[in-house]
């Protein structure tokens, strides 16, 4: 019997205060047919936090992604919740299905990557836990303390939460993905209930389908600034790209200029990335853009200003017109 209760419970401190040892519930973020890896990379943020963990898969017909995630190494038990309501993912459905999860649960840990479908999820059920979320954590010292940069990267906070929920989201680029295989987690139900929502309706969805490898997992990314002058000059880049079978991305100022959609946008308020081999042609590294990439392993620059901040870390910079230096790297190649 007391075998059983120190699994279950620790001495928190001299007065005999009783606490639970920690669980984690991770988000798993998939399509309906499969898992996106950076649920992978939230998982081994788990695993750093130590105890059990939880994996919630909620969509419609998304029995493959349960039963690839169950063999995780490291989860304990997978939750499955389909449902009609959970069609692409609103953060509202979600919401009130995480809620119930941790009501019945009682995790000490919410996890989930910190991509766009995290960012819209993740602060409404902090809100409705009452906890404050930890948002792109970049590394774990102990269940309660979290480190994460600041000022667009140009500080390490390390960072103590109080709440008794910790609601936090993982920069995958910080951690390596756990492999799909060595685990064998039991997948069970979720709560069931009435998750619809009144007020927000799923309509339709409009993907652009790609060859290319996924930008936040390439392993080499190419992207264009503002120097690339248009979106019709981003062919260079693609020509490029296909070489290395590589990602293509862009500046916020790329996008904001029209030049390429959002889902390119590299960057503090776009994607985190970190590739072995990330060229920037024509970018000229605004603070905002260098904290999405400055992690890469190598770093080319292109640009014809020698004094372009990229060239502060870049491993290799080339000053030249990048309409004449990449298409004769290309011929190159």
């Amino acid at each position: 019997m007391f075998a059983t209760c120190f699994r279950t419970f620790r001495v928190s401190n001299k007065f005999g205060t009783l606490a639970r040892y920690e669980s984690t519930l991770v988000i798993a973020e998939h399509n309906n047919e499969s898992l996106l890896p950076i649920t992978c990379n939230a998982i081994s943020a788990a695993k750093k936090i130590g105890g059990d963990i939880t994996v919630l898969v909620a969509g419609t017909k998304c029995d493959l992604v349960a039963q690839a995630v169950s063999k995780a190494n490291g989860v304990s038990k997978v939750l499955v919740a389909e449902n009609d309501a959970f069609k692409g993912f609103l953060p509202e459905a979600l919401t009130s299905l995480i809620v119930a999860t941790q009501n019945e649960h009682k995790f000490t840990h919410i996890i989930a990557g910190a991509t766009a479908f995290s960012k819209s999820l993740l602060p409404r059920v902090a809100a409705k836990l009452d906890v404050s979320p930890v948002s792109d954590i970049i590394g774990v010292k102990a269940p309660d303390t979290f480190i994460r940069t600041i000022y667009a990267g140009n500080a390490i906070q390390t960072l103590k939460s109080k709440d008794k929920i910790k609601v936090v989201s993982v920069r995958g680029t910080s951690f390596e993905p756990v492999p799909l295989e060595g685990g064998s987690a039991k997948c069970e139900s979720a709560p069931a209930g009435d998750y619809k929502m009144n007020l927000v309706e799923f309509i339709k969805q409009e993907l652009t389908k790609s060859d290319r490898p996924e930008l936040t997992s390439a392993k080499v990314v190419v992207s264009g600034g503002r120097g690339m002058k248009s979106g019709d000059n981003f062919k260079l880049l693609y020509t490029l790209a296909d070489k290395f079978n590589a990602a293509v991305g862009a500046s916020r100022a790329a996008v904001d200029a029209g030049f390429v959609p959002n889902d390119l946008q590299v960057g503090q308020t776009g994607k985190i990335v970190a590739p072995d081999l990330y060229i920037a042609v024509g970018i000229s590294g605004a603070i905002q853009h260098l904290a999405g990439m400055k992690d890469s392993k190598t770093i080319v620059a292109i640009n014809k200003d020698p004094e372009a901040p990229i060239f502060q870390v870049a491993d290799y910079g080339l000053v030249a017109d990048l309409f004449k230096a990449v298409p004769e790297l290309t011929e190159k190649l």
